[in-house]
């Protein structure tokens, strides 16, 4: 059994994966940076998210094996859209899709049959859900790579920023929706799932926000989680991540798994990721700004 995952170091991922390395005696790789603090029963593997030079030689390090379980857990926010990566894509949609994009389509041919692969996105990709955060008005990903080009750009940094983040996630959301519906998937019965857990505070995720969200905000979040219908404990969301990386088994053809008061649902995601002409837009736009061929 191999798993590799990235975004485990921290929050619901480190849960998740405390929990997996109890489960079995497999082979677990975790991409890192190499200074991260690596969970116990995982082997750390150099991987900056930022960089899709690093992602290549993290998928090229990783043992000749099948790969029975990838999750790709990492993601975060950014206050603007301003940061560029090596690359030159704005760092919020390069890290949280493109950088997981290629993983996957490297990884791609080493899934052993029956594989489940798992990408955390977020209820903050559909409109409908109404988390407060401005959500995404498409999933243009050369736009979302270079927002100065986009003339729907949000003035405020602030907003922008916030966007930048749901339009990624909206990004996971449709990734996973067209893994899901391609061939290779069904060939090899490949378990997708993308997954919301929900605002889940004791995270890491606002770690790059201003000082009056990290330290004013995000610590007053956990007394609201009990009356609220989004927002999971940090235990609670991490062993959903770990219940679809190893025994969740979705009603139908399901593919969007949201946590809400601590049990996964499996709601429709937005009108957006249902659009199956922008998730095989999305795709191929992706893999022409990481430089692959549209085709697995």
């Amino acid at each position: 059994m191999l798993t590799v995952m990235t975004g485990g170091t921290k929050g619901i991922g480190r849960v998740a994966a405390a929990l997996i390395a109890g489960q079995d005696d497999g082979v677990r790789i975790m991409g890192a940076r190499p200074a991260a603090d690596v969970p116990a029963g995982w082997t750390a593997a150099p991987l900056d998210l930022a960089s899709l030079a690093s992602v290549h030689g993290f998928a090229a390090r990783l043992p000749d094996a099948p790969i029975d379980r990838l999750i790709l857990n990492a993601g975060g926010q950014l206050p603007s859209v301003r940061q560029r990566t090596a690359d030159g894509f704005e760092a919020t949609f390069a890290t949280n899709h493109l950088a997981h994009y290629l993983l996957l389509r490297l990884l791609m041919p080493r899934l052993a049959p029956d594989a489940r692969i798992v990408i955390t996105s977020s209820g903050t990709h559909d409109p409908a859900e109404k988390t407060g955060v401005p959500p995404p008005r498409h999933a243009d990903a050369r736009l979302l790579a270079h927002p100065e080009t986009d003339p729907a750009l949000d003035r405020m940094s602030a907003t922008a920023g916030m966007r930048a983040y749901a339009s990624s996630k909206l990004c996971n959301m449709m990734t996973a929706q067209a893994l899901a519906a391609s061939p290779e998937a069904a060939a090899n019965h490949w378990r997708v799932f993308a997954y919301d857990p929900g605002l889940t505070p004791g995270t890491g995720l606002v770690r790059n926000q201003p000082w009056v969200v990290r330290m004013l905000l995000w610590p007053l979040l956990p007394l609201a989680v009990r009356w609220s219908r989004t927002m999971n404990r940090l235990d609670d969301a991490g062993r959903g991540l770990f219940d679809l990386a190893t025994t969740a088994t979705a009603p139908g053809d399901r593919v969007y798994a949201a946590l809400r008061k601590a049990r996964l649902t499996w709601p429709d995601p937005s009108e957006l990721a249902r659009d199956d002409v922008a998730v095989r837009r999305l795709w191929a736009d992706s893999a022409a700004l990481v430089g692959l061929d549209p085709t697995p």
